[in-house]
Parts: structure tokens; C-alpha cells; sequence
């Protein structure tokens, strides 16, 4: 579960800054820092500290009733 929710994310994240790059005028030299600032948080102490979050927050959406 935790694969296929990590290339969700990362789906998600990658789409989100192309139509940000796209629409909102987001330069591509920004959306290269802000990659490099995710893989050097990855390699942080603090990497399961945001791992635990985004699956808690998932959990949470998973929860939601409509």
C-alpha cells in the first residue's frame, strides 16, 4: 500500500507542478529547487516525521463518508 501511495503522490505532486509551471506563471528554475529541497527533506531526520503525516492525512481522506 504505501508503494502505490507514494507514486500517487508523486502523480499527483508532478501534475500539480506542471499546470502550476503552465497557468500560474510558476518558473521551472522554482519547481527544480523546490524537487531538490523534497529529496534533501527525504534524506532528514525529519523524513519520518513527514512520512507519518502524509500517510495520516491519507488515512484521514480514505475516511471521508459523501
Amino acid at each position: 500500500m504505501a508503494l502505490s501511495l507514494s507514486i500517487s503522490v508523486v502523480v499527483l505532486l508532478a501534475i500539480v507542478v506542471f499546470l502550476l509551471i503552465r497557468k500560474s506563471g510558476l518558473k521551472a528554475g522554482h519547481a527544480v529547487i523546490c524537487a531538490l529541497l523534497g529529496f534533501y527533506l527525504a534524506s532528514s531526520s525529519l523524513s519520518d516525521s513527514i512520512t507519518t503525516l502524509t500517510t495520516n492525512v491519507a488515512s484521514m481522506i480514505a475516511g471521508l463518508k459523501f
